[in-house]
């Protein structure tokens, strides 16, 4: 049982709901990234996804996007995330990369695989992932005890539910919408029904994301989800702080109304 399946049944025991910020690396910088990191964790976050700095994140909205091009101009890219993981000392709970496959095959698939064993990453997010390339990425993931983390989207057939099923692990990530990420105002009216649907037919443990944008809505998603993931809420807090001194304390308390709302 790897340490995100832990997390999950851990929490699960208890009746609470993962919760799962997303930052890019390197945006503002790395220092701050660190501290980003660290605050997020003692403010209650069970999980973190950790975005590879790419230079087309298209399933990213545009608040995404631009931290993407920040990180880029810091010139971090996936070696830099690789080192700058390792270094980090004392995070006790599981990290997730979130990148492109176009940078994975240029990195070589065990030698990315590898990079995430040796760094200390718990399992990885490819929204592009070929279906032809699945088996053979999860062949070099799961050498390197790496859990390969798939998304599914609304209207997706029950036997495309149970081909994730079979080849996710950790947990399935489900996008709340057939569109990119960013922060909406309301939820789909459909989503309890969608992800209900989706637990019916797997025993992976199912985490919702794209477009959870505050407290009100992440314990709304709780009540029938496994997990509940944040991300251009906090990147845009992020943004409008960049200068702020007060940045890193702003971003441990939305993640603590977040995490209040979960448990």
């Amino acid at each position: 049982m790897s340490r995100i399946d832990q997390t999950f049944k851990r929490l699960q025991s208890k009746g609470q709901t993962a919760l799962i910020p997303f930052i890019v690396a390197g945006n503002p910088d790395l220092e701050r990234t660190e501290a980003l990191i660290f605050k997020m964790v003692e403010s209650g976050a069970d999980i973190i996804e950790l975005g590879v700095p790419y230079s087309n994140p298209f399933a990213d909205g545009p608040v995404i996007q631009a931290a993407h091009q920040r990180a880029l101009q810091n010139d971090v890219n996936l070696r830099e995330v690789f080192y700058f993981v390792k270094k980090l000392k004392g995070v006790m709970i599981p990290l997730i990369l979130m990148t492109y496959f176009s940078s994975i095959l240029h990195y070589g698939l065990r030698n990315f695989a590898e990079g995430c064993r040796q760094s200390g990453i718990d399992g990885v997010i490819i929204p592009d992932l070929p279906i032809k390339e699945t088996g053979l990425w999860i062949k070099e993931a799961r050498k390197s005890e790496l859990d390969t983390i798939l998304l599914i989207t609304p209207n997706i057939s029950i036997e495309r539910i149970k081909w994730v099923s079979r080849h996710s692990r950790g947990f399935i990530y489900y996008a709340s919408r057939n569109d990119v990420t960013g922060i909406r105002e309301k939820l789909p009216e459909d989503l309890e029904f969608a992800v209900k649907r989706v637990k019916e037919n797997t025993k992976r443990s199912v985490a919702v994301g794209f477009g959870i944008s505050n407290p009100e809505q992440a314990k709304t998603v709780s009540h029938f989800a496994d997990g509940v993931i944040v991300g251009s809420a906090i990147v845009k807090l992020i943004g409008k702080n960049i200068e702020n001194p007060d940045l890193i304390t702003r971003v441990g308390d939305f993640v603590s109304s977040l995490a209040k709302a979960l448990k």
